[in-house]
């Protein structure tokens, strides 16, 4: 912040550390493989046993994947869950993916999800697969695993993981889980975006709306909204909340939620942020008191920041997963807005990553 912004800054908040430091984590995707990756033991041996791996990339190396036999990130059954597939496919003779040439294996990615409410998703990605195959799969975990309340499955053909342009099939339960925040419910669907950290986020979002100090007859402008967590978490303390995201996805989840909890004084717009946020646009909702921004590591576009410049909200409440973007369009506000608060939270405990929240009043 000091050498990226160059702007006057207060004293920092300490870091909200996470309570949980181990098993926080309410989402992983592992990934099968036929070519896992070997350890320094293992190289040179003749016996290998056998070469599938169901685990994470290796850091740099795309096409190989480190079995994992225990997680610390997820708590059970996630564990529990993912060593049940792997041995199932094992006796099964169900194979995995070939990572290099993308043309063979059945079984390609495993995703988990959960909610502090204890509701379980699980999404199978099967590539080159027989339909027998499939119901083999979802049949096992749909017996064995009867705290799943949402079990879906992708075929996925294409050169990389993404599925938000594939169909889901939920093949047992409901198509969505929900996650509670206070009085809110969120619908989270497998394509759906969630904060990782739940419990955490809602300390983040609670420092938001702290920092925020809504009066109750603000118009606030939540850019980057995703699914509208932060802005519906603020609605009920404001005139009128408007978000905007580029992912129409995200968008239509964030409508979702809106109607799910009742709140009729938040609206939701998708496109690219630079294109949206005009003099029109803010003629036809209301000039903004206060703007919330939670852009992505790549941080606000300039011509967002010059909008806001040319706006002049009284406030800004900026979250930022990469302070030092943030830095940099610190220093681009630094003409008319001053920073009174820097508060960072550890959402990700184990890693180097830090949010931070900033706060920035409108200079007299």
């Amino acid at each position: 912040m000091t050498r990226i912004a160059k702007v006057k800054l207060p004293v920092f908040q300490p870091i909200l550390g996470s309570e949980e430091t181990y098993y926080y984590r309410n989402k992983l995707e592992f990934t099968f493989s036929c070519a896992r990756w070997l350890t320094e033991d293992e190289i040179g041996k003749e016996d290998l046993g056998s070469m599938n791996a169901l685990g994470f990339h290796v850091p740099g190396r795309f096409d190989k994947i480190l079995p994992v036999d225990h997680c610390y990130l997820q708590p059970d059954p996630s564990n529990t869950i993912r060593n049940g597939v792997r041995d199932f496919a094992e006796a099964n003779g169900i194979s995995y993916y070939e990572l290099k040439n993308q043309k063979e294996g059945a079984l390609r990615n495993l995703i988990i999800r959960n909610t502090v409410t204890n509701e379980w998703m699980v999404t199978v990605q099967f590539a080159y697969v027989t339909e027998e195959e499939i119901n083999l799969v979802m049949e096992y975990l749909k017996s064995t695993f009867p705290m799943i309340t949402s079990l879906n499955y992708v075929i996925n053909q294409k050169g990389n993981d993404t599925f938000h342009d594939l169909e889901v099939v939920c093949y047992h339960g409901k198509a969505f889980m929900v996650e509670t925040m206070e009085d809110l419910k969120f619908q989270i669907g497998p394509k759906s975006f969630f904060q990782t950290n739940a419990k955490q986020a809602l300390k983040l979002y609670q420092l938001v709306r702290e920092y925020a100090d809504l009066q109750g007859n603000e118009v606030v402008y939540d850019l980057y909204t995703g699914t509208g967590t932060i802005g519906l978490f603020l609605a009920k303390h404001a005139t009128k909340v408007v978000g905007l995201e580029y992912v129409e996805m995200a968008v239509e989840d964030a409508r979702i939620n809106a109607e799910l909890n009742g709140i009729k004084n938040a609206t939701f717009f998708a496109g690219d942020m630079k294109k949206v946020l005009t003099e029109e646009f803010i003629a036809i909702h209301g000039a903004p008191d206060v703007i919330i921004t939670d852009p992505p590591r790549a941080g606000m576009d300039v011509d967002v920041v010059n909008q806001i410049l040319a706006v002049q909200p009284k406030k800004i409440v900026y979250v930022s997963c990469n302070p030092a973007t943030q830095a940099r369009d610190l220093a681009l506000l630094d003409v008319a807005y001053e920073v009174d608060v820097v508060h960072p939270v550890d959402m990700f405990p184990q890693t180097h990553h830090v949010e931070n929240i900033v706060r920035l009043i409108l200079k007299s």
